[in-house]
């Protein structure tokens, strides 16, 4: 026994490695990195609306949640611009980080970057969510920085846009080669929730994708529908 599992470690290494950490709301905070106005134009591997859509909602699931959550921004006063308003009318409260220039590289550790690194380790959380533009710099830099000082990532895919496919394929090829779990926000949402039965559950989490998730919106639409006041229709029973 102790001889095969030696070749299989030889010979599946990740396999033989891999450990299943899912996403504890009790443990992890949520970061809006970048995801400013004037950056959005240069997102091409998402549609405008989708896209708009999917930074919101990333934004959004923190509060169905009470995730701790942190803004951050470079060079908003220049062609960049802010956030959203509708991200900083979500989070009031929330700490909120301008850096005046300076790429994500090396966010937990250099000098300039120190309010946000006090940020993060001032919620004491050991998982981190988070999302950027673009998701080659903002997204990768920042995840591979994260995972090298201990923390757990989860990188939105969905929330994460760059010039195109390519890119954001290739972005997504080195996080996961480092340990970064790139996911999709549904996979977030299920992962945060695990039972529509908890709290947060299904009285949250529905509306949330009435907003955010249309395709699953309208499919509780018309179940609610029925249930209120359908009826077969001859031919359908068949």
């Amino acid at each position: 026994m102790f001889l095969l599992a030696n070749i299989l470690v030889q010979i599946f290494p990740s396999v033989i490695a891999f450990k299943f950490e899912r996403i504890d709301k009790n443990d992890c905070m949520l970061l809006v990195v970048d995801h400013q106005v004037g950056l959005f134009q240069l997102v091409r591997d998402f549609g405008p609306d989708e896209f708009r859509n999917n930074i919101l909602a990333h934004a959004a699931i923190a509060k169905v949640f009470n995730l701790p959550t942190i803004l951050t921004t470079t060079g908003e006063t220049g062609p960049n611009g802010p956030l959203p308003k509708e991200i900083l009318e979500m989070h009031p409260n929330a700490p909120y980080i301008k850096r005046q220039g300076k790429f994500t590289v090396k966010i937990l550790t250099t000098d300039i970057e120190s309010n946000r690194r006090a940020a993060v380790k001032a919620t004491g959380k050991k998982q981190v969510i988070l999302a950027g533009i673009l998701t080659d710099v903002c997204t990768a830099f920042l995840s591979l920085s994260l995972v090298q000082e201990g923390y757990t990532v989860f990188a939105n895919a969905d929330a994460s846009g760059t010039f195109n496919a390519q890119v954001a394929a290739n972005a997504n090829d080195r996080m996961r080669a480092a340990g970064v779990n790139v996911v999709s926000q549904t996979a977030i949402g299920a992962d945060l929730m695990r039972d529509w039965r908890d709290t947060p559950g299904s009285a949250e989490l529905l509306p949330f994708y009435d907003i955010y998730l249309p395709q699953f919106a309208f499919l509780v639409r018309a179940h609610a529908a029925a249930v209120i006041n359908g009826t077969l229709v001859p031919g359908e029973s068949a």
